[in-house]
């Protein structure tokens, strides 16, 4: 056998790791008080296996941040417990109620209300507080148009807003870490990938996720084009369907009050593969309610400091 035959081929997913890795170390090495935000959905599950293979054996340079809305799914807060539980490392969570009972956020009634658009000053509030200067996020540019404005190192300005207009050009993957006071930076080490990537690396690396994102029967309804979890946190709309048990699974995590179901059978890894290889809509085109009250909704929001 020739010394070329033994070297493995090297396909799109492990470039996507190699980069993804470079970008986690370049963020650890660059500024003073990185933080990882993990919401126990499936793109910071795939961010937990790549900071283990750019830092394990040891700890992480920096911590885990959740910012909980407090309306979120149980099967998904039970599992962020015991992932990071097992990992050891250390996990902030910045709740939306805290800023709500100081004020800091009015609570949203009504029709569309809900906390899912508050969490932005709860992230900022929480980089604030514990001095953090970059804030390294899952987010991908095919996830919802105003991503793809993004660059791999996204900066904010003393205020946490992002203005796309202003943001720094990186030509050959050299990174421009330099900020003031008060400034930070948003990370974004899968910025090329695609949500059927992360499903192949998913399904490259045996990882576990939660139970929603596979199909299991659930008391849902219809409010437009969105099926959504029946619970008490949703204020029933006129227009919205009765309640119906279906099988369903979510292709995203979130605020449960704004977080589609699909319709789907899909039980394994490899199901969901074939499943998004047919797929006809981009994961937050039917899955957000609250991304689709204008055709710019994400990126107010993200102008205004969310993630």
């Amino acid at each position: 056998m020739t010394d070329a035959a033994r070297i493995p081929a090297i396909t799109w997913l492990s470039q996507l790791e190699a980069e993804a890795i470079h970008v986690l170390r370049e963020v650890a090495a660059e500024f003073e008080r990185p933080v990882l935000l993990f919401s126990a959905g499936k793109d910071s599950i795939v961010l937990l296996r790549l900071a283990q293979k750019a830092f394990r054996p040891g700890r992480f340079p920096f911590p885990l941040l959740h910012v909980d809305t407090g309306h979120n799914f149980d099967e998904v807060i039970a599992f962020r417990d015991r992932v990071v539980g097992e990992l050891g490392e250390e996990l902030i969570v910045a709740k939306v109620q805290d800023s709500i009972d100081a004020g800091r956020v009015v609570e949203e009634r009504g029709d569309g209300g809900s906390r899912n658009r508050l969490q932005s000053i709860t992230l900022l509030d929480a980089l604030a507080e514990h001095g953090f200067d970059a804030a390294i996020g899952g987010a991908r540019r095919d996830e919802e148009r105003s991503r793809a404005k993004e660059r791999v190192l996204s900066f904010r300005d003393e205020y946490g807003q992002w203005d796309p207009r202003a943001q720094r050009p990186e030509l050959w993957s050299l990174y421009n870490t330099v900020v003031r006071r008060g400034e930070n930076v948003r990370a974004f080490p899968l910025s090329n990938w695609t949500e059927l990537d992360v499903w192949r690396y998913i399904q490259a690396e045996g990882l576990v996720l939660p139970s929603i994102y596979f199909t299991h029967e659930r008391r849902v309804f219809d409010r437009g084009r969105h099926v959504l979890a029946d619970s008490p946190h949703i204020v029933r709309e006129p227009g919205d369907s009765v309640v119906r048990t279906d099988h369903v699974r979510y292709r995203t995590v979130g605020d449960l009050t704004v977080t589609g179901a699909i319709l789907s059978r899909a039980e394994t890894v490899a199901d969901v593969i074939d499943e998004l290889e047919r797929a006809q809509w981009t994961e937050r085109a039917r899955t957000r309610a609250d991304d689709n009250f204008s055709s710019a909704a994400l990126e107010d929001r993200k102008r205004e400091g969310y993630f």
